[in-house]
């Protein structure tokens, strides 16, 4: 595995990152074209993997919403877990060990549970929300919300890219001083991140889209 960085372009990752979404798409088809009753274990998998996050969905925002927003929480979990497993690859460049693709991430989500706020609640009444319960408290609360919302793309991008990036550089530096069995360890622990980082990203987007269509729980 090599060091990743935090170059403004780091083609590398670019690369990795359209190899993974390559892969992913291709591996995708052909399992949709060839579904079985009995399925096998491949087909088994990636139904247990989005059967997880359509059940996810469907409790936090209801079933029929809920599912409505598969394609994205989904396309988000098979991105991140597989450029997050990328890293176990050596000489590989991970891409969510990178600021830039973590960024871009984030301002999906943040633009998405927006959208979909604006589209339930309307322009005025979402608007509304920024301005706290207190009319004479508005001018204060109004900027407050406006930098939490804002933060919200800091915490999704800086939590992934810190937790992966510092996992790489684990790896990284036990494959310089201990090149044999010690590593292994380090890849194990990759491996495991990698499902964490995704499950957490995933599910505050879910928690954001939950709050953007439930408004009544964005008060509470």
């Amino acid at each position: 595995m090599e060091h990743g960085g935090t170059q403004l372009i780091a083609w590398p990752v670019v690369y990795w990152t359209w190899i993974t979404m390559a892969f992913v798409i291709v591996v995708s088809f052909l399992v949709s074209r060839n579904l079985k009753k009995i399925p096998g274990k491949i087909q088994y998998l990636f139904e247990a993997f989005v059967g997880f996050i359509a059940g996810v969905l469907s409790d936090a925002i209801g079933e029929e919403k809920g599912l409505s927003f598969l394609p994205l929480v989904g396309g988000f979990a098979f991105f991140i877990l597989f450029t997050n497993l990328v890293g176990l690859i050596p000489g590989a460049h991970q891409p969510t060990s990178n600021l830039n693709t973590t960024v871009a991430l984030a301002l999906i989500s943040f633009f998405a549970y927006n959208i979909v706020a604006v589209k339930e609640q309307g322009l005025f009444n979402y608007l509304k929300h920024f301005l706290g319960p207190v009319k004479a408290l508005a001018p204060l609360m109004f900027p407050i919300e406006v930098v939490s919302h804002i933060s919200r793309i800091l915490s999704l991008s800086l939590r992934l890219f810190g937790n992966m990036y510092g996992d790489e550089m684990i790896v990284w530096v036990l494959l310089k001083m201990i090149p044999l069995l010690v590593p292994v360890f380090g890849l194990a622990i990759v491996f495991g991140n990698s499902f964490l980082q995704t499950y957490i990203f995933c599910m505050l987007t879910v928690v954001y889209l939950s709050l953007a269509i439930h408004s009544e729980e964005e008060e509470h």
